[in-house]
């Protein structure tokens, strides 16, 4: 059974060493580059100036806005799902945008929240005039949490699911409120679904770039946006090689830190 099992891991492996370990590896190499192509600690010394730690900052922001509004929006919204009829054709619904180009919801919003758009056109008839909303942070953040929202939903929707209705029963059987139910019975149940639905949407909000250009006009700089830049605009791959390495290692400390611990029996 056991050597049938290791010639089974052959191809998982092979998977792991070809399309992840070795591209971390060339962006670790190349990071000790810099643009002359010369070998050099320089990249790293740029990477902790005060530019790219605002950079830093700006990211770990906008990530944090997405992802709680995603939260605070995601979660009620799975938690009256698991109430619905057809909650299956509910979910194929919400999955449903997921399956269509960013590129393409990205241009869908430029016409939506354009000076002619239809938000516009909302605004003139209930109004309140024309207004600048593309090339805002909140185009951005609304736009972001628009393509992330379904991937906070899905875990935390597994996560209500799982749940045994009989404990919320018995805590109502013994005088607590809804609002206490909730706080001390429902959310801790459903803590390992939230972790992993704040994962599925911080860890790629952090290094978002094409919204960035097409939502934001560039107003809002992100990790992301320095790493194309460098590797399309300035050509310096150490530099942004640098930064991707920095991001990785982040991810990595995020995925620690919200990653679920089996507890002990």
């Amino acid at each position: 059974m056991s050597k049938t099992r290791n010639v089974y891991l052959i191809p998982y492996v092979f998977w792991i060493i070809l399309f992840v370990a070795a591209p971390i590896l060339l962006i670790v190499y190349y990071s000790f580059f810099n643009i002359e192509g010369d070998f050099s600690f320089e990249n790293y010394q740029k990477f902790f100036t005060p530019v790219y730690m605002k950079m830093t900052i700006s990211s770990f922001w906008y990530a944090f806005l997405i992802t709680a509004f995603s939260l605070l929006i995601a979660y009620p919204a799975a938690y009256i799902l698991t109430k619905t009829k057809h909650k299956q054709l509910w979910l194929l619904l919400i999955i449903l945008p997921s399956w269509i180009n960013l590129l393409l919801k990205a241009y869908a919003f430029i016409g939506i929240f354009g000076t002619y758009g239809a938000a516009n056109a909302f605004l003139e008839a209930v109004g309140i005039g024309t207004k600048q909303i593309l090339f805002t942070d909140f185009s951005f953040i609304f736009v972001s949490v628009y393509i992330f929202i379904p991937f906070m939903i899905l875990p935390i929707y597994n996560a209500l699911e799982e749940m045994n209705p009989s404990l919320i029963s018995a805590s109502r059987d013994l005088g607590a409120s809804a609002w206490t139910t909730f706080k001390k019975v429902i959310f801790p149940l459903t803590l390992d679904g939230v972790k992993s639905g704040c994962q599925a949407v911080f860890i790629p909000a952090l290094s978002l770039f094409m919204l960035t250009r097409l939502i934001a006009g560039n107003r809002v700089i992100t990790l992301g946006t320095a790493i194309e830049q460098h590797f399309l605009v300035t050509m310096d791959w150490g530099m942004g090689s640098t930064i991707a390495v920095f991001l990785i290692i982040i991810m990595v400390v995020i995925m620690v830190i919200t990653g679920s611990r089996k507890r002990g029996l």
